[in-house]
Order: structure tokens, then C-alpha cells, then sequence
């Protein structure tokens, strides 16, 4: 899909619609696009900064897992605030599984369920597994949580297993999909959210500075997923377009200052989900850092 396209006039798809059919009409847009084409697309056609994260969620979701099924998915690996596979309890036993996700998003409306479960043998370190659930698979239930600060309009559920069927993927569970999909989420994230905040710009008539400088994110984004999310430069320059994008923390405050009060407090209070991540990302760079002979203590 050409830079024409994604930053030329768009028509937002309507907040009301269910998500899954929110999705399913964005993929339709989409065409054979990549995945950051996807988040990027997706940030355009959305009417909210729920809608803008879901389309970078799933992004990098379909760049971790390129097979992945045209239809909304689910990364389910947390379990009492951990994704560490020394703390999940959750277990594989042949193509079983057993246990429970604390933290599911719009699992709900997905179609599928990425879920990393444990593995190893008795004695052996923990070890990660990472399988494929279809939604309505007997002994795969949801339990819906309370909406959460941000994002309200993303629901999340939690995820139980008792004996459900799955399919394992090929790879490691932990080196293979849930250690890149945090930098992979990030950098789709980050996209969609920018691509959002551009077609306002374009919208409401923002400063041209203001929206080439998105454009400029944008670049920078597209430059990241051209890179293994697993090698220390993409986490380099993620960082670098995470600062580039910060640094236009003013002007779009002064910009939101002047739009309709409804639009500046859902911006005001969704924003912060671009920071849940910030420490994960800071230690990642350090490591970066060392790696490219950049550590000053080295």
C-alpha cells in the first residue's frame, strides 16, 4: 500500500460498529498490506484511540505470525502481572491445555487465541510452548473483566483452560513470540496511534509543522518494522522514534486545546497507553546499547 494511500484523505470507519466487524472491514481496506501498512491504515480509518490501538495490536500480532487467520486474535500470556516463564503456571500436555490468562484483549471478539503455555519436563527449566485456541473450543472459557482507566472501549477478558485443544506453533514459546511481540506491539502501536492523531490533524486543520512532524514519526516507524524486533537496532530505533514522537508533547496539547472538549479528554485519558511499556522498552535499550558498543561503561 503507497504512502499516497495512507496519508492522502480517509473516511473513519464508525466507532459503533462491533469489533470484530470493525476488523473485518479495515482488513478489506487493507488488501494484502504489511503489517505496519495495517496499523498505519488502521489508525486512519479509526474514529477513537481504542479503535487506533486495536488496528497496531493487531499488526503485530499478524507481524509476529504471519499465518495468522484473517480475523480478530488475541495474545494471551500474562498471569498475575508476569509473562516471565519461570511464573506461568499455565501447562501443555500433548495438545491440552491447562490453566488460565489473566489478561486477554478483546479477546471477546476474537476469532483465536495465541496462548503460551509450559512444556518442559520434570527437572528441566521452565520453558515455553506457544499454541493457537480457536474461540469456542470446548474447556476454553472467558471471564470478562472490569474496563480498565484507558481505552474503554477495549474490552479485556480472562482467558481459562481446562483441557481445551490447541495447536502448537513451530519455535520457542518465549525467543519466538513472546519475548519480539513487546517490541512488535510497541512499534505498531505507536503507528497506529500517530496515523490517528495525523488524520486529525489533516481534519481539524492542525499546524502543517505539526502534521509533517507525525509524518516524520510515521518514517521512523516504518523504518523499525523493517527490522527482526529481536536484533538490537530495532530497539534502538525505537527508541528514537519513541523520543521523536514525545518531543511533540507540547504541540499537540496546544493543538488539542482548541478541538472539541469530548476529543482532548478521550486523548487526554488514553494517551498514557503508550507508556505501559516504558520501562520494558528502557532495559531492552540498555541491552541495545551494550550490544552496538554504545554503553559508556563498557
Amino acid at each position: 500500500m503507497p504512502w499516497k494511500c495512507l496519508l492522502g484523505p480517509q473516511d473513519r470507519l464508525p466507532a459503533e460498529a462491533a469489533l470484530d466487524d470493525w476488523y473485518a472491514e479495515l482488513l478489506e481496506r487493507a488488501g494484502h498490506a504489511s503489517s505496519f501498512e495495517l496499523a498505519v491504515l488502521g489508525g486512519r480509518l479509526a474514529a477513537t484511540p481504542g479503535r487506533a490501538f486495536l488496528a497496531g495490536y493487531q499488526a503485530a500480532l499478524r507481524a509476529l505470525w504471519p499465518a495468522a487467520p484473517l480475523s480478530l486474535g488475541a495474545f494471551c500470556v500474562t498471569e498475575k502481572k508476569s509473562v516471565r516463564p519461570a511464573d506461568l503456571q499455565t501447562r501443555l500436555e500433548g495438545l491440552a491445555l491447562h490453566g488460565r490468562k489473566d489478561f486477554a484483549t478483546a479477546a471477546e471478539s476474537a476469532a483465536w487465541w495465541l496462548v503460551a503455555a509450559r512444556d518442559e519436563e520434570p527437572g528441566e527449566p521452565p520453558r515455553l510452548a506457544m499454541t493457537v485456541v480457536l474461540a469456542g473450543t470446548p474447556g476454553a472459557t472467558l471471564e470478562k473483566l472490569s474496563p480498565l482507566p484507558l481505552l474503554p472501549d477495549i474490552p479485556h477478558a480472562r482467558l481459562v483452560l481446562d483441557g481445551a485443544h490447541c495447536e502448537r506453533l513451530p519455535g520457542d514459546g518465549w525467543e519466538t513470540y513472546s519475548k519480539p511481540f513487546r517490541t512488535l506491539e510497541d512499534a505498531h502501536v505507536l503507528a497506529s496511534i500517530c496515523a490517528w492523531l495525523y488524520g486529525l490533524a489533516i481534519e481539524l486543520h492542525w499546524s502543517g509543522e505539526l502534521a509533517l512532524r507525525l509524518i516524520g514519526v510515521l518514517a521512523g516507524c516504518a523504518e523499525v518494522s523493517r527490522h527482526p524486533a529481536s536484533q538490537a537496532e530495532a530497539h534502538l530505533l525505537l527508541a528514537g522514534v519513541f523520543a521523536q514522537f514525545e518531543s511533540l508533547s507540547a504541540a499537540l496539547e496546544a493543538a488539542f486545546a482548541g478541538a472539541d472538549p469530548l476529543l482532548a479528554a478521550a486523548w487526554q485519558r488514553d494517551r498514557g497507553v503508550l507508556a505501559i511499556a516504558g520501562a520494558a522498552r528502557a532495559k531492552r535499550l540498555e541491552k541495545a546499547k551494550a550490544v552496538l558498543g554504545l554503553d559508556p561503561s563498557q
